[in-house]
């Protein structure tokens, strides 16, 4: 079974309850089902959950408890990760070249989208998670299915 690319809006729901929790931590569950990250989202993570800090959302030792259980969980695997490669940043330009002109798509998601659709190419994945309207609306431009788990 194909696997989901969960962008850092939808993965930082695992980590913090929010709107859309319920939905990425029912794919979470699905053991059959293979869940990938990219490099660069480890450390945007880290960084919504430094934000979450900032916000008054998180206490700094909460933020060292999601820190370390995050890192845990890609360290096992769960989710799986995939490297940002040359091509990605490549990728990335196209993306930003060719719709950046019309539609709102910032360089992280850009770069989040060029690894989610090399996934697809190869038959990983079947979705991209995320709740992030621009990107979603550029993915699915590019013909990737979108799933926004604050509306399902």
């Amino acid at each position: 079974m194909p696997g989901s690319f969960l962008d850092t809006s939808a993965l930082a729901k695992h980590y913090h309850v929010e709107i859309g929790s319920a939905e990425v931590d029912r794919q979470w569950a699905d053991s059959g089902r293979d869940l990938y990250v990219s490099r660069i989202g480890v450390v945007e993570a880290i960084s919504v959950f430094a934000g979450k800090v900032r916000t008054g959302h998180l206490s700094a030792s909460a933020f060292a408890v999601l820190r370390k259980r995050f890192l845990t969980d890609v360290g096992s695997g769960r989710p799986k990760l995939a490297r940002l490669l040359v091509r990605h940043f490549k990728e990335a330009d196209r993306l930003i070249s060719q719709h950046g002109l019309t539609r709102a798509i910032r360089t992280l998601d850009a770069l989040q989208l060029a690894v989610a659709l090399e996934l697809r190419h190869r038959g990983m994945i079947d979705q991209l998670v995320s709740s992030d309207k621009q990107l979603l609306s550029v993915a699915a431009a590019e013909g990737i299915p979108v799933f926004n788990p604050e509306n399902p």
